[in-house]
């Protein structure tokens, strides 16, 4: 890819460091050639045009799930039946299904609560139904121990983008942006921030900049900096688990370097839903309290909980192997695409940090999206079951994950799909 390409995505991502909660749909067209790939590209934009947003969404969903060969098969894309059936199969390998159910966070839950605070070398740990709750929570235990209100924390970072204010429309709590760079903030941006902080928030890996992760050693060295600082450390560990192979360090040792760690048990173990929250007891202890304020006491979550425990037991040690072969996909991709004639093609970052990165393509996100659900239903196989995001003007993105079903995929069988995916693209 040519400098004004590479320039033109560098842009974007910084823009979207500004508008990230602002996707505004792009309303140029594409000309299409003569040809029977472009005329079926052009038939399938134009009945899409005559579609709802929600017979699209069915549309695209119906040939998602008919594709029988994806690198990804989320939870969401199931049947109740299909989860339920999970549970029951992979549930005795796990847990005693014969023990009673949970009341108001007690056993099975309290088992999925001992077995995060072990993994993340944490005194305790607290389940929580959302990770958004366990977040808020959490950040407002610290503020008042620290007595500081305020919160360091990237501008992409999930509440920022995703949660509607929350940290100031429901606890009072102020944030600060070290950087505005699609990346963790250095140890010196931390440093040289203007006003005090209470907590440092660091978001691992950053997904809105594209799954990044920093290095081990800028790790520790923006950690050191907040607390030269006399602030705490709080991780949003969303997807903490697939950090080890990029970071080099096991879990418990990422998580050692901060005072609280928040962890989800679906973003990549597959779980029906819920998070934890692990740390010191007394800060545990207190969230528990906080929790039960918030609405977070609830009186049955075995389903929740036992979904986890599978997730930790059979996804967790899997994941290292996907992170590697999705460098095998990233790779595959990008060739792929040179190879059919795309003008440029951005995979970020180039070595994916994690089993999931982004893919930017010079064409409207409609496009990009509509081709993809016609490539679906056409060849039965799936590359970008996500919808495509604006990226700027003429410039699209979207994110890959590979996981299991990913493993089955050879860089040749990549390559051979880009060029069925591109063959619906209008020219």
């Amino acid at each position: 890819m040519g400098d004004a390409a590479e320039q033109a995505v560098g842009q974007a991502v910084g823009q979207a460091v500004e508008q990230a909660a602002e996707q505004v749909p792009d309303g140029s067209a594409e000309q299409a050639a003569d040809g029977s790939a472009e005329q079926a590209a052009d038939d399938s934009a134009g009945s899409a045009a005559e579609e709802t947003a929600g017979q699209r969404r069915e549309r695209r969903r119906v040939a998602w799930r008919g594709a029988r060969r994806v690198l990804w098969r989320p939870g969401f894309h199931a049947t109740v039946g299909e989860r339920l059936a999970r549970l029951t199969d992979a549930g005795p390998d796990v847990y005693d299904l014969d023990k009673p159910v949970d009341m108001y966070g007690d056993g099975i839950v309290e088992t999925l609560e001992e077995r995060v605070a072990a993994l993340l070398g944490k005194e305790a740990a607290a389940f929580f139904p959302s990770g958004t709750m366990a977040q808020q929570v959490a950040l407002r235990c610290w503020a008042g121990r620290t007595g500081n209100t305020t919160v360091a924390m990237h501008p992409l970072s999930h509440p920022e983008v995703h949660e509607r204010h929350s940290l100031s429309t429901v606890s009072n709590l102020r944030t600060v942006h070290p950087t505005r760079e699609p990346r963790m903030p250095s140890a010196e941006e931390v440093r040289d921030l203007e006003e005090p902080f209470g907590t440092l928030f660091l978001e691992l890996p950053l997904r809105e900049a594209g799954f990044v992760l920093p290095s081990w050693e800028e790790l520790v060295a923006v950690t050191d900096a907040a607390r030269e600082r006399d602030a705490v450390v709080h991780l949003d560990g969303a997807r903490l688990w697939e950090c080890t192979t990029r970071l080099g360090h096991s879990l418990d040792e990422i998580a050692d370097l901060a005072d609280s760690v928040y962890v989800s048990f679906y973003k990549s173990l597959d779980g029906f839903g819920g998070a934890a929250l692990a740390g010191p007891k007394t800060l545990v202890d207190e969230a528990k309290a906080w929790r039960h304020r918030y609405g977070g006491q609830i009186l049955q979550q075995f389903p929740t909980a036992l979904s986890a425990l599978i997730g930790l037991e059979k996804e967790l040690p899997r994941l290292p192997e996907y992170v590697a072969h999705a460098r095998v996909v990233a790779a595959a991709l990008r060739e792929g695409f040179a190879g059919a004639g795309v003008p440029w093609v951005r995979v970020h970052p180039e070595e994916p940090h994690t089993h999931q990165f982004q893919v930017w393509l010079p064409y409207d996100a409609d496009v990009l999206t509509d081709a993809g659900t016609l490539h679906a239903e056409e060849t039965k196989t799936g590359l970008f079951p996500q919808v495509w995001e604006r990226g700027g003007p003429g410039l699209a993105f979207t994110e890959v994950t590979v996981a299991a079903p990913g493993l089955e995929w050879t860089a040749e069988d990549v390559r051979a799909a880009v060029a069925d995916f591109v063959a619906r693209l209008p020219r």
